[in-house]
């Protein structure tokens, strides 16, 4: 019965590193820590086998080395290659490529949004700090936006989710 709450930890964790970054471009080491710390605990937990176990950090590791080389070469931050990893680990092998493909989608509609904001002369753009900051072109753009939106939209067809309600 404690995996229950446990299984919240995922949409949580993923809507407060979404709002964190677009409000502060910065993804915190403890969110990604948690959602792997809390995979390890509820997987066992939910009755999760254990050859699956291995296949979701096997996953999650490999997003985590392709996106460190990302990161390396300037495509990716490094919080949204920490944040990309643990929603793999999470998701797993079989929701991968439609989870990598939502977040493209999501990260391109984000982009065009973002530069069309910074089109905008300074004068229509008196809102809070974060969004004088997202005008800026000096700035990036806030990915975990569209990481975190992609998995919560994969997180109904996980296996996860179907424990909420068995």
């Amino acid at each position: 019965m404690i995996e229950y709450p446990l299984l919240l930890v995922f949409p949580v964790a993923m809507a407060f590193a979404a709002t964190f970054d677009l409000l502060t471009m910065t993804i915190p080491n403890k969110i990604s820590m948690a959602l792997a710390a809390s995979f390890l605990v509820v997987a066992p937990l939910t009755g999760l086998p254990w050859s699956t176990i291995g296949l979701h950090i096997a996953t999650g590791a490999g997003i985590l080395v392709v996106g460190f080389v990302m990161f390396i070469r300037g495509y990716l931050g490094g919080g949204d290659a920490k944040l990309l990893a643990a929603s793999a680990l999470w998701l797993g092998f079989d929701s991968l490529p439609e989870f990598l493909v939502t977040v493209s989608l999501l990260g391109g509609l984000l982009s065009v949004v973002v530069m069309a904001l910074r089109r905008l002369p300074d004068k229509f753009v008196p809102g809070p700090a974060w969004l004088i900051r997202l005008h800026s072109k000096d700035c990036g753009v806030p990915y975990g936006l569209a990481i975190g939106g992609g998995a919560l939209m994969m997180y109904p067809h996980t296996t996860w989710f179907a424990a909420l309600f068995s």
